[in-house]
């Protein structure tokens, strides 16, 4: 008989406790061990039975979930969702909470529970059931405290010879596509990438608002620059463009130049931005000027647009197994002939510049 996933919720927020237990109940594949107002009731109730994932809020009386996280990481790391606000001040400390080692962040009930159950009670089942299969370990591969880089440098340092407007575009283009687990991944991609890296573009699974934090986020610790993008950005090198939450990017193709197209969609896979829109613009436009990478995350979004991107001459890399936080996209992408290789996570960086250079 297959093992039921065993969650505790623990949010201050009375109505936000009785909705999620209530959601995650319906389940047949979940049981709620307990819901409590904070991490003080919380350590008591896991003496008794430890979780397999604890869905956590962040700002709560007596002891906040940052703490609680870092607690957890260190003396018996466990799988944590993050039940965040949909609030600049609450993305900006869930972005904390996401690199002391939660893999995923859910936002709270915006207008009533009832509005909630509607439109995220799959999301979250999916979710807390690809946290009970979490590689957590894997988290502890990122080292996320503040590092020196070199100096950012301005666009016309990072260009090394001026567009032409008349000539094909030829520059790298690298696609880049993750899910659960990715912002550290991500990261840890980036920061160790030279100033005048290829172009990049991003898709990370998040919540609006998030994207713009985490993008700063990495500017601060990356060589290259790292904004999340805009309509019409350039592509360039020297530049990371990720995804805004809640809109597709897409990569076009305007002379000598790439540049980015974000619009408002349906949710492609379940998801919005989603990796296969993504990769299936950067085939249709780069072609095999392309490297495409697809990295932790459950479900399969990405695999059929990684596949495109391949026949069409790209370079196409998966985060392997023993790498990931989730192998769910990789292994889909696998099995859909989409990869040329699979590799760590450590190696991935420099495949990027052996391959573009």
């Amino acid at each position: 008989m297959r093992k039921k996933i065993t969650v505790l919720v623990v949010d201050d927020s009375a109505v936000v406790r009785q909705v999620l237990t209530g959601l995650l109940g319906q389940d047949s594949d979940i049981i709620v061990l307990g819901a409590v107002a904070d991490p003080l009731f919380a350590m008591e109730r896991m003496k008794r039975q430890w979780p397999d994932v604890i869905l956590l809020d962040i700002e709560m009386p007596r002891m906040n979930g940052i703490a609680f996280l870092k607690k957890i990481m260190k003396e018996h790391p466990t799988p944590v969702v993050i039940c965040s606000s949909h609030t600049e001040k609450g993305a900006a400390i869930t972005m904390q909470a996401l690199s002391a080692g939660a893999v995923d962040i859910i936002t709270k009930p915006q207008v009533s529970a009832d509005s909630f159950l509607v439109q995220a009670a799959s999301d979250l089942i999916r979710m807390v059931k690809a946290a009970a299969r979490a590689n957590i370990k894997n988290l502890k591969l990122i080292d996320t405290s503040p590092r020196s880089t070199s100096p950012k440098l301005t666009a016309d340092a990072v260009l090394t010879a001026p567009h032409r407007k008349d000539s094909p575009a030829t520059e790298r283009i690298i696609a880049i596509g993750a899910s659960t687990g990715g912002t550290q991944a991500i990261e840890s991609i980036l920061s160790v990438l030279p100033a005048d890296a290829p172009g990049i573009v991003i898709v990370q699974h998040m919540p609006e608002k998030f994207t713009a934090l985490f993008a700063q986020r990495l500017n601060g610790l990356c060589a290259v620059e790292v904004r999340e993008a805009q309509n019409d950005d350039e592509v360039r090198p020297g530049r990371a463009l990720i995804a805004p939450g809640g809109r597709h990017m897409l990569l076009k193709r305007r002379g000598a130049e790439y540049r980015v197209e974000i619009v408002a969609g349906p949710l492609v896979n379940r998801h919005c931005p989603s990796v296969d829109v993504l990769f299936r613009s950067v085939a249709k436009s780069a072609g095999k000027n392309a490297t495409g990478i697809i990295m932790t995350g459950m479900g399969d979004d990405g695999a059929r647009g990684l596949k495109e991107m391949r026949d069409t001459g790209a370079h196409t890399i998966a985060q392997d197994e023993a790498s990931c936080v989730v192998y769910g996209m990789p292994k889909e992408a696998v099995i859909h002939g989409a990869v040329v290789k699979s590799l760590a996570l450590a190696d991935i960086p420099a495949e990027i510049i052996r391959y573009t250079r």
